[in-house]
């Protein structure tokens, strides 16, 4: 329940789209003062995809990353050109790409390799919470009434050919999601 409990700022720069996308997705399901899995545009994948988005990691790491302001405009520039480099149209194609990649990873159990919607997970989370002894009473009621609203703003995947193609790339894609290590 770190993700909970561990708030980030709404906006989302993109050093944090790029090397932490997994715990911003995290938050965007599980908090509601987050953009929710509603806001992040939700794109059909294509193989040109998911190859650029792995191509273009490194760099991308390395710009955003090493910028403490990444609304400069050369940052964005540097960003943009390499996001064209590795087949995107823009870099807000890309974002929305490493976004939808995000929502898939989050929802594959790795053991299994079976896909769980993000309303279906939330249900999981919300589950587990009531359960979990651990957390005293006071923690669990915030944070159950954190993932119920959660709940309402989780949509399903629209393109469900998108979680076959990631399935397929899961164990290259694997790394690039665990930036922090393992989300749950």
């Amino acid at each position: 329940m770190s993700l909970i409990r561990n708030g980030y700022p709404v906006s989302i720069c993109r050093t944090l789209l790029v090397a932490l996308f997994p715990a911003l997705f995290g938050l965007a399901l599980f908090d509601p003062g987050m953009a929710t899995a509603q806001d992040v545009k939700q794109i059909k994948l294509t193989e040109k995809h998911i190859q650029g988005f792995m191509a273009a990691d490194e760099e991308m790491a390395k710009i955003y990353g090493a910028n403490v302001d990444n609304s400069d405009p050369k940052v964005k520039a540097q960003g943009e050109a390499v996001a064209k480099k590795n087949g995107f149209a823009s870099l807000a194609e890309h974002d929305d790409v490493s976004m939808n990649i995000a929502i898939i990873m989050s929802g594959i159990d790795q053991q299994t390799r079976t896909f769980t919607e993000p309303p279906e997970r939330v249900r999981e989370e919300i589950a587990a919470l009531k359960a979990d002894k651990s957390v005293s009473d006071e923690a669990k009621k915030d944070d159950l009434a954190q993932l119920e609203a959660a709940l309402k703003g989780a949509k399903p995947i629209q393109f469900k050919e998108n979680i076959a193609l990631v399935l397929k790339h899961f164990d290259k894609l694997l790394p690039f999601m665990q930036v922090l290590g393992p989300a749950d």
